[in-house]
C-alpha cells in the first residue's frame, strides 16, 4: 500500500482474517469496511483528493464527521416534522383550516425524502443491496404512499411508516449500549422461541375450550350469540383485560368466569419467567465474553472460540 488506510475497523480487519501464529501481509484487498458504504477511505502519501461520491457517502452514511452528524439531526427533523404534518391532517379542525398548507408541507416531505433516497442509492456501492436492506425498503415505503395518492384516495394516512426512519437515532446518539443490549434481548428470544409456540399454542387451545363452555352454558339470550362471541370474551378475561362488554348472568357462568381469572394471573407468570431465565442465561455469556482479556494489548470482548486477539494477534490465554 501507498499510504494508511483512514476510516478502517482494524477489529473487524482482523476478526475477518484472524492471525495464525505470525503477522501477515495486508493489502487493500484484505480491507472490511466499518460503514455500510463499504467506501475504504486510503489518503496517498501527496494527500490525493477523494472522489465526490466517497465525499458524500462519508455525510450521508457515517457518523463521525461533523457534516455526518448535522446531516442525520436534520434529517430526524424533518421526519419528525413529516409525522406531525400526516397526523394533524387526520384533524377535522385542523384539516379545515390548514388543509391546503399540509398538503404542500406533505409533498415538500415527499419530495425531500426522495431526493435523499436516490443520493443514498447514487453513494452505496453497491445500490441494489441497500435497496434491499431494511432501510433501503422503510425509504421506498415512506415515500410511496403520496404518489399513490394520486391515483388511490386514503393511501397517505400510510405515510406515519417515515416514524421508522426514527431508528436512525441509535445511530446518531451512538446510543450503542442500547443496541446491544437489544441484542442481548433478541438472542433471548431467539432461544425460547420454542416455548413461547408452545405457550401460545395452549393459551390458544384454552380460549378456545373455555369460549365454546361459556357459549354453552350462557347460550344467545345472554350475549354469547355464538362460539367466536363466547372466544372473545375468554380472551379479554383471561388477560384479566375485562372490558365488561359480555358478562356472564348465570351461576354457572360465573363459577367458570372466575376460573378462568385465576387461570389469567398465572398464564401470565409463565411467559415472564422464561424470559426472565433466558435473559440471564444471555447476560452471563456476554459478560464470559467480555471477561477475555488479551495479555498483551489488553483488548476485551473476544468471540469465546477465539484463539488469537483481533487487535495484535497474541494467542489467547
Amino acid at each position: 500500500m501507498n499510504g494508511p488506510l483512514v476510516g478502517v475497523c482494524i477489529h473487524l480487519l482482523c476478526a475477518r482474517y484472524p492471525f495464525r501464529g505470525g503477522k501477515r501481509q495486508l493489502t487493500l484487498t484484505h480491507c472490511v469496511p466499518c460503514r455500510l458504504t463499504g467506501i475504504l477511505r486510503r489518503k496517498g502519501s501527496e494527500g490525493t483528493e477523494r472522489p465526490l461520491r466517497a465525499r458524500v457517502a462519508e455525510i450521508v452514511f457515517g457518523h463521525e464527521s461533523w457534516a455526518g452528524k448535522a446531516f442525520d439531526v436534520v434529517l430526524i427533523l424533518a421526519i419528525l416534522a413529516s409525522v406531525a404534518v400526516i397526523m394533524l391532517e387526520t384533524v377535522g379542525a385542523v384539516q379545515a383550516a390548514f388543509g391546503p398548507a399540509l398538503r404542500v408541507a406533505e409533498w415538500f416531505f415527499t419530495i425531500l425524502f426522495t431526493i435523499e433516497s436516490g443520493v443514498r442509492l447514487w453513494c452505496a456501492p453497491r445500490p441494489l443491496r441497500y435497496a434491499r436492506s431494511f432501510f433501503g425498503v422503510v425509504d421506498l415505503v415512506s415515500i410511496l404512499p403520496t404518489y399513490l395518492s394520486l391515483f388511490l384516495y386514503g393511501t397517505q394516512a400510510l405515510l406515519t411508516v417515515r416514524a421508522l426512519r426514527l431508528l436512525r437515532i441509535f445511530r446518531v446518539l451512538k446510543l450503542g449500549e442500547y443496541t446491544s443490549e437489544a441484542s442481548q434481548l433478541g438472542q433471548a428470544l431467539s432461544g425460547i422461541r420454542q416455548k413461547i409456540t408452545v405457550f401460545l399454542a395452549v393459551v390458544v387451545t384454552l380460549v378456545l375450550v373455555l369460549g365454546s363452555l361459556m357459549y354453552l352454558v350462557e347460550g344467545p339470550h345472554n350475549g354469547f350469540t355464538s362460539i367466536p362471541r363466547g372466544v372473545y370474551w375468554a380472551i379479554v378475561t383471561l388477560t384479566t383485560v375485562g372490558y365488561g362488554d359480555i358478562t356472564p348472568h348465570t351461576v354457572g357462568g360465573q363459577f367458570l368466569a372466575s376460573i378462568v381469572m385465576i387461570l389469567g394471573y398465572g398464564i401470565i407468570a409463565v411467559p415472564t419467567g422464561i424470559v426472565t431465565v433466558e435473559l440471564g442465561r444471555s447476560s452471563a455469556a456476554a459478560a464470559a465474553v467480555r471477561s477475555r482479556e488479551c495479555r498483551r494489548c489488553g483488548l476485551t470482548g473476544h468471540e469465546r472460540d477465539a484463539r488469537y486477539c483481533k487487535q495484535c494477534g497474541e494467542k489467547l490465554g
